[in-house]
């Protein structure tokens, strides 16, 4: 095993034996915009106390220059990700010069250059340790500290980190600037931003508290930030945590950077969160997205709290910020902004992310166990955010909302500035609401797994039983022939099977308002009204669980594809909600692709490419529907070609987009990739649409178009760019990969498995655990079989575990899809 890779047994020992005092850290980022230069200079000096005579500090850099131990110049002795210490005090400071590398990984200080103005940017990303790509440092989010950062930078940028600026001194053309002292935090959520970004200001005030608030974009984008609506969200998310918090927001200040190629949705810098720029939205949005970026501010400003100012031990206890901060922001976003169906999304799209990650075979309880740092990489999962918000959720009902509250206000009072595990939220929960709350924490954070729930007659049956609290929602048809919700029972349920009393109705729906964490399954006469009337039901909760429930039963072969893709077909076109809308189409065209065998497969290949250009042509003009129809039509044209001449003649200007459709030019992008992947667009008129559009997102788009086109040099010169071209930026390896994956060329690509298998290994040795984790899961091969796979698991037992992990996952999804379309032809 790498030294890079850090055992949660030998940090355990480290941070026994070393209390971290002080850190003042040190960069020379002023020769940034010469790309000819890979390095920067970084210094390190921390203060700190052991009981043992070494220790090491982690730095993963191009080289060390010196090593100082009080006072005293000492051998260097560093192996590319550990620098030993030795002769050790009671009390120590340590010097560290060094030298770094930006980063093209989205992995450390991160370098971009911007084609359309020239500029260049920089940003930090450390999670869960990568800060040691940077600095060198003790990388563990158990060793806290307070910072100071120094950052010499030309002098005309922006300079953001987590606390205000307290000293800057300036030349001719650069600047030095002091940050003042941070609060104790852990490593990974330090933050560096640096470049000619464009910002605005505002404040946010509550009784004697200011606090300044900024949003930063790349100037070349400013034109597009909106930044009042992010000023919004953020003033009403400090609201509503100030309210139920109860604990002053302590970091001073709160920046939010949107900054390019970035590998997250966001980053909770406590005063610096980092957002991925695809929320400044260059064109047309949806409802969706807009209330996605809410609900992902509102995330991470509950991580202020849940994570920063407490923070894990270990990863282990990942959820205890992560899950929290699903939680939060879902319930932010319903009770304190204009979102208030934000729980429909939440139950329809995040928790089908936690009902796939907990039916695969690497499933694990929500309190996980975290051996090392690649298993910790991975372990930022549907399990880890959705599944333990869900589970969050039925605790605030068990334990009711004001205990809930309670111990979370306990909770930051006791262990303010420190950290945690399990057992330190369950003391302060279980003080508050006066239950003994072991018994819940054995049944959903330490046991993995999903049940199923369905009626079966008067009774409610469910696989793998465990305790739930549900609703069992009966609807019948009103006066206007919309179905209401008549009546409702709730209940509790812990055996495999419980009697209900219910009076019969035309639709009976388990886990009605969505109280419990479990698949769902609709009884026969359910399903028979669904399929008739399910645009007739009025509440989009209840749409978006029965949307949910047909999904599941679709994924796990027991509802006909076809069956689901025709429902889809009748009734997303009247879905109002642009959350359930944006679902159902993904999964619709997920469904054509994976679980449909021929012929069927080229029947709806064509069917729902049909479906959805009527859709577009029909919406409402200048909607969200429209548009999110559009982005459909642009989806499924990748995989056939009938609508190609219309496509080419809205692109050209022969023909009129739909009334109101603004072209945008992502959305011009997506039907260029759909003509390449098809056929029909050539490499010069890619070329053409890069003039047209020369930014960075239209570069990325370029590459994405040119490696689909269905040819066989193509191809090959997209295998060798993704697997051989390590100047690739990460952005721009997944444009390769998506690409080459492209349309329905399987034929093309099927010559590539055995060489995917020989690869791996040693991509997975060489190159970054980010970059290696996007080439192993988005090269695997779709086959026909699962021959190369098993082989491959078989040969390579030692492999690393988390490689071992992605491919045993892979191979999950892979049975899943050959069982489902078995099933479907078995059907036929």
């Amino acid at each position: 095993m790498s030294t890079a890779n850090l055992t949660r047994a030998e940090t355990a020992a480290r941070s026994a034996a070393v209390t971290v005092r002080d850190y003042r850290v040190e960069l020379d980022v002023s020769a940034a915009p010469d790309l000819s230069r890979a390095d920067f200079v970084t210094t390190t000096i921390v203060e700190f106390d052991a009981t043992v005579s070494e220790t090491w500090l982690d730095f993963i850099g191009s080289s060390v220059e010196s090593v100082t131990v009080n006072g005293e110049t000492v051998d260097v002795e560093y192996d590319g990700a550990r620098l030993t210490v030795r002769n050790l005090g009671a009390s120590n400071v340590v010097v560290v010069e060094a030298t770094a590398a930006y980063s093209r990984s989205g992995e450390g200080l991160h370098r971009f250059h911007d084609p359309v103005d020239g500029q260049t940017y920089l940003y930090t990303q450390y999670e869960p340790a990568d800060a040691r790509r940077v600095f060198a440092c003790f990388e563990q989010p158990d060793m806290k500290a307070p910072f100071t950062f120094v950052v010499t930078a030309p002098r005309e940028w922006e300079a953001v980190s987590n606390r205000p600026v307290e000293l800057r001194h300036t030349d001719d053309t650069r600047q030095v600037v002091e940050f003042s002292r941070t609060l104790p935090i852990s490593t990974y959520i330090t933050a560096i931003v640096a470049g000619p970004y464009y910002r605005v200001e505002s404040n946010w005030r509550r009784g004697d508290l200011t606090v300044p608030l900024g949003v930063l974009c790349r100037a070349s984008l400013a034109g597009h930030l909106d930044a009042d609506t992010v000023f919004a969200v953020t003033v009403q998310g400090l609201d509503f945590f100030a309210e139920h918090f109860d604990y002053p927001y302590p970091w001073g200040k709160y920046d939010q950077v949107f900054v390019p190629e970035y590998n997250l949705g966001a980053m909770e810098n406590p005063g610096c969160v980092t957002f991925t720029e695809a929320y400044v939205f260059r064109g047309a949005a949806t409802a969706a997205q807009y209330e996605g970026r809410a609900n992902t501010i509102l995330h991470e400003m509950a991580h202020m709290w849940f994570g920063d100012l407490v923070t894990m031990v270990w990863w282990d206890d990942l959820w205890l910020k992560e899950s929290f901060a699903d939680y939060m922001g879902a319930l932010a976003s319903a009770e304190a902004t204009e979102w208030t169906d934000a729980w429909v999304a939440f139950a329809n799209r995040r928790k089908a992310w936690a009902y796939s990650q907990d039916q695969l075979p690497t499933t694990h309880p929500i309190v996980a166990d975290i051996v090392d740092l690649e298993a910790a990489k991975l372990n930022f999962d549907g399990i880890t955010y959705a599944k333990g918000a869900s589970v969050l959720k039925q605790l605030v009902a068990y334990v009711g909302r004001d205990a809930f509250f309670e111990g979370a206000r306990r909770y930051f009072r006791t262990h303010a500035f420190g950290n945690t595990t399990l057992s330190d939220l369950l003391t302060e929960l279980s003080a508050a609401s006066g239950r003994d709350l072991a018994g819940w924490a054995r049944a959903w954070l330490q046991t993995s797994g999903v049940s199923t729930l369905m009626l079966d007659g008067a009774e409610i049956v469910q696989t793998d039983p465990r305790p739930h609290r549900l609703a069992l929602g009966l609807y019948d048809f009103d006066d206007t022939g919309d179905l209401v919700c008549r009546d409702r029972v709730e209940l509790d349920i812990v055996a495999e099977r419980t009697p209900v009393t219910m009076s019969p109705a035309p639709l009976r729906l388990l886990n009605d308002g969505d109280l419990t964490y479990a698949k769902v399954r609709l009884d026969a006469g359910s399903l028979a009204t669904i399929e008739r009337s399910l645009d007739r039901v009025v509440d989009p909760l209840a749409r978006g669980l029965i949307w949910s429930a047909l999904w599941n039963a679709t994924r796990d072969g027991e509802l006909d594809a076809g069956r689901y893709l025709t429902m889809a077909c009748a009734f997303a076109p009247a879905e109002t909600n642009m959350a359930l809308l944006a679902a159902v189409l993904a999964n619709a065209s997920f469904a054509v692709g994976h679980y449909l065998a021929s012929p069927a497969q080229e029947r709806w290949r064509g069917d729902w490419l049909e479906s959805c250009w009527t859709a577009m042509y029909a919406a409402e003009p200048g909607s969200g529907s429209q548009l999110a129809w559009a982005r459909a039509v642009a989806s499924a044209a990748t995989a056939d070609d009938r609508r190609a001449p219309e496509i080419r003649a809205i692109l050209d200007g022969a023909r009129p987009t739909p009334d109101g459709l603004a072209l945008d030019p992502d959305l011009r992008w997506s039907l260029w990739t759909a003509l390449a992947a098809t056929g029909h667009a050539a490499a010069a008129e890619l070329d053409a649409e890069l003039e047209r559009d020369g930014t960075a997102s239209g570069r990325t788009a370029h590459l994405r178009a040119l490696a689909a086109r269905p040819e066989a040099d193509v191809k090959a010169q997209a295998w060798a760019s993704a697997l051989e071209d390590a100047a690739l930026t990460n952005d721009h390896l997944d444009a390769v990969i998506g690409g080459f994956r492209a349309g329905e060329h399987r034929e093309l690509i099927k010559c590539y498995d055995d060489a995917y298998f020989a690869a791996i290994g040693s991509v997975w040795a060489e190159r970054s655990i980010e970059i290696a984790r996007r080439i192993v899961l988005g090269l695997f091969p779709a086959a026909d079989s699962l021959d190369s796979v098993d082989t491959w698991l078989a040969v390579n037992v030692e492999a690393p575990g988390a490689l071992r992990r992605l491919i045993v996952e892979q191979r999950a999804h892979l049975a899943r899809d050959l069982r489902v379309r078995a099933l479907g032809v078995n059907a036929t």
